[in-house]
């Protein structure tokens, strides 16, 4: 059963499409941003994949001092669209998340939000005379994007994954979850510090996290009746990154075939250098691979002081232009 709410537009340009999903009569949310100014040729459409416990309005488009990372793209000549899956901000939610948690099973894993991205994909495509859709994708989002990539590589022009979650053997048995789960904002706040080293100076404010925290809160209308004030999200991420960290990665990186970057914080522990070797060795049918590690940042580098330097190598990998022409003429 449906159960739309209201989504305010955080722009006066911004459009915004309820589309149909891989679940009969639940929606897909699509938030839509392009150039003010297009270039003589037409905008390259980017599809921005958010990870585990929030979704695109407080990421992609989330305004720190007046300025997002969208806006930055857009100002850029990119295209922008940000996808909400099942079970966050403006996407219906599960029925199944009406009930207890321990009455069902993981809600919202990598199989089912992989087929999510592939049904926005088409859409947008649909929306740009088919051209094929970069995607930046953020933590367990790298998962589910991994998994539709290889699905679906007529789609996928380029992937940034930042934060990515790698396989890593298996040395215990994974953790187990219920259906869902509540992420408070003090739960929010200590994965926003806890990677910093003892020492080192924040790399998140406590300003700008009390205003993205109230807009977190907006993203659940229920959350404030919970005691915590806490969002209700689907258990499927951390129960796909307790799988990939216990030696079952949902996706294999081989079956992709797009260009792709990886890019991580050199304080992130889910992205490790570890991490990045095995993931960029493992991309084998990848034409182009780059990983890129930027200083005093962590997995949540996207939301951090070191933000301006996430963007920057997105957006010139998403350019491209990094492959020299074939010579008219060879030597």
């Amino acid at each position: 059963m449906s159960t739309h709410r209201d989504v305010p537009a955080l722009d006066p340009r911004e459009r915004h499409h309820r589309i149909a999903g891989p679940i009969e009569g639940l929606s897909l949310f699509l938030r839509h941003l392009g150039p003010l100014h297009p270039a003589g040729r037409a905008a390259r459409p980017v599809l921005y994949v958010h990870g585990g416990t929030f979704p695109s309005a407080l990421s992609i488009a989330y305004r720190f001092d007046g300025r997002s990372w969208r806006d930055e793209l857009v100002d850029a000549g990119f295209d922008v669209w940000g996808l909400d899956f099942y079970g966050f901000g403006g996407a219906d939610r599960y029925p199944e998340m009406a009930a207890p948690a321990a009455d069902h099973p993981v809600l919202g894993g990598a199989e089912i939000a992989g087929r999510q991205i592939e049904h926005a994909l088409r859409f947008i495509r649909d929306r740009h005379d088919g051209a094929r859709v970069s995607i930046i994708a953020h933590s367990w989002g790298t998962i589910a994007t991994g998994r539709c990539a290889g699905q679906a590589p007529e789609l996928i022009d380029r992937l940034v994954l930042f934060g990515p979650i790698a396989w890593r053997p298996r040395t215990a048995a994974p953790a187990t979850f219920q259906a869902w789960r509540p992420v408070s904002v003090e739960d929010q706040w200590r994965r926003f510090v806890a990677e910093v080293p003892e020492g080192e100076p924040a790399v998140l404010s406590r300003r700008h996290f009390a205003k993205w925290a109230e807009a977190y809160l907006d993203s659940d209308p229920e959350s404030r009746g919970r005691t915590p004030p806490s969002v209700k999200v689907p258990s499927g991420p951390w129960h796909d990154i307790a799988q990939a960290h216990a030696g079952a990665l949902a996706y294999e990186p081989a079956a992709v075939r797009a260009p792709v970057a990886i890019v991580r914080g050199e304080w992130d522990s889910l992205a490790t250098d570890r991490d990045a070797r095995w993931l960029f060795d493992a991309f084998t049918h990848a034409p182009l691979k780059r990983d890129v590690k930027i200083a005093r940042a962590t997995h949540l580098i996207h939301l951090e002081s070191g933000r301006y330097a996430l963007y920057r190598e997105a957006e010139a990998f998403l350019r491209g232009g990094d492959v020299a022409p074939t010579p008219r003429h060879p030597d």
